[in-house]
């Protein structure tokens, strides 16, 4: 059911027609479904007409894409809304668009607050949005539009990618655990899951097109075939997937510990193209703090999958999240997850001081841990997770590993005349190219000798051998060629005929 509320804007809506195309920005907070999410949305207005605003350019349409894991999601909305508000009343011409989980939970609030937005839309209807923002430029009035379920499967609406070498793939949405302390559930609603056929079909046009990397996603990604009854079917998907020719490499996030089962293990180690490397959400190592958070495993089930997935794969980086100071943790709860966080010798976390988060049950939970507490133990938690990934880094020197070039993985580059990308584990990787040597592109791939480690990176200063141009880095050529703001168009979803096409800032 959707919820309709018009409401008047604050200032007249320009009813010319422009001779030139309107232009877009997407901002995006909050997790990897939500990055993918903006892409759709940047598909859809291609779709409709509109094209992307040059860099360090406003656009005519903006749009935030939210996210409602943390209250301080909340605070930079509305905040930015506020510094937009001079803008809007400078060009009337302007809209303004709100989407995303936080649209899902505040509704009718987001213009209560900043009656100057022009549109509020769901998590269930991102088609939606262009229809709704020109209905809110003919009636001169603000439209907030809100589906209670999930009507169309957003895989099947246009998108514009980010990259021309590696892509999201959605192969479920929405979430049937009731987490204490998460809202996802409520904003995004129970699991539906694609059809395998479906995901592969999108899979192998993706790669068609130079796509080397995909990244299968879901809020909890293994417990894909719920919905059809198959409980082995997340493992028969990864196998699927290294039968496409031409992919390169296979990645998933996020996954829940208590649906990880042996047969998706079996998979990952037996099919050579999905990559040895997991995320897996510990939130916390007390058995008293994992009952009370709802999670239903306890510390020695999570660290019996840590062992079966290293003795499947002795080389497969492992990371993962963690809340510190959930409400009732003791001190003897966080030595508890700091005994379980050296026992998993975690690649990287994500680390997280507890927030409330209203309409959770966590919320009103007693015992909240006073801030100077949750602080002190968030640096020691930080400390140990930076000093055991440095360790684990370390291991690395001297050997080499097959590196996947990428745009944006290296802020340094420029200045350090390095390439980055990524490992086959995930882990960063900063690359001298030898002087005289022609420079691997964006989707290329080659072995690379690691000479220094760090907490969060590996240095590649030796040889670079194997050098393999692939087709994505024909793609990204091609890109490149195009410049920023004319990178072609790519459906993505079900494929359909004639369609065109439009970091997070952290995890859930």
């Amino acid at each position: 059911m959707s919820l309709p509320l018009v409401r008047p804007v604050d200032s007249p809506v320009d009813m010319t027609t422009h001779a030139t195309p309107r232009t877009y920005e997407v901002i995006t907070y909050g997790c990897q479904m939500n990055v993918h999410d903006s892409e759709r949305i940047s598909g859809l207005l291609e779709d409709a007409g509109y094209v992307r605003a040059p860099e360090a350019s406003r656009g005519d349409i903006v749009v935030f894409n939210t996210c409602a894991v943390r209250e301080n999601a909340d605070n930079r909305l509305y905040g930015n809304l506020g510094h937009l508000r001079p803008e809007k009343v400078a060009n009337p011409a302007m809209q303004i668009a709100v989407g995303g989980c936080m649209a899902q939970k505040d509704r009718e609030t987001v213009v209560a607050r900043a009656p100057w937005v022009d549109v509020v839309f769901g998590t269930h209807n991102i088609g939606s949005l262009p229809v709704l923002l020109e209905r809110a430029r003919i009636e001169q009035a603000s439209q907030v539009e809100i589906e209670e379920a999930l009507t169309r499967f957003p895989s099947t609406l246009p998108t514009r990618r980010e990259s021309p070498y590696a892509a999201w793939v959605s192969i479920s949405v929405g979430c049937n655990n009731t987490c204490t302390f998460c809202i996802v559930p409520q904003l995004r609603g129970k699991e539906a899951d694609r059809r395998p056929g479906d995901i592969l079909a999108e899979v192998r046009a993706l790669v068609a097109d130079g796509v080397q990397e995909i990244t299968l996603l879901g809020q909890n990604v293994n417990s894909y075939g719920v919905e059809f009854g198959d409980r082995f079917a997340f493992g028969k998907l990864l196998r699927a997937c290294g039968e496409v020719d031409g992919l390169e490499r296979v990645r998933f996030t996020s996954p829940h510990p208590a649906a990880f089962t042996d047969d998706v293990i079996a998979a990952m180690a037996e099919t050579p193209n999905v990559m040895p490397s997991l995320h897996m959400p510990l939130q916390s190592g007390s058995d008293a703090v994992l009952r009370a958070m709802r999670r239903s495993y306890r510390s020695e089930r999570f660290l019996g999958i840590l062992d079966r997935v290293r003795a499947a794969m002795p080389e497969a980086a492992i990371t993962t999240d963690i809340i510190v100071g959930f409400p009732g943790e003791t001190d003897a709860d966080f030595e508890d997850t700091l005994s379980v966080v050296r026992a998993s010798r975690f690649a990287a976390a994500f680390t997280f001081q507890y927030s409330i988060r209203a309409g959770t049950p966590a919320a009103t939970m007693p015992n909240q841990v006073p801030k100077e507490v949750v602080q002190e133990r968030y640096e020691r938690l930080v400390e140990l997770v930076a000093d055991i990934a440095w360790s684990e880094n370390r291991r690395f020197e001297g050997r080499a590993v097959e590196v996947l070039f990428a745009d944006g993985e290296g802020r340094k580059d420029a200045a350090t005349n390095r390439l980055s990308g990524r490992a086959r584990d995930n882990r960063l990787v900063h690359v001298t190219i030898p002087e005289g040597m022609e420079r691997p592109r964006p989707g290329d791939l080659a072995e690379v000798e690691i000479t220094h480690a760090a907490p969060h990176h590996l240095n590649a200063d030796g040889a670079v051998t194997n050098v393999r141009r692939t087709a994505g880095g024909d793609a990204w050529a091609r890109w490149h060629e195009a410049g920023p703001e004319n990178k072609p168009s790519v459906g993505l979803g079900m494929p359909r005929r004639n369609s065109t096409q439009g970091r997070p800032e952290g995890r859930p």
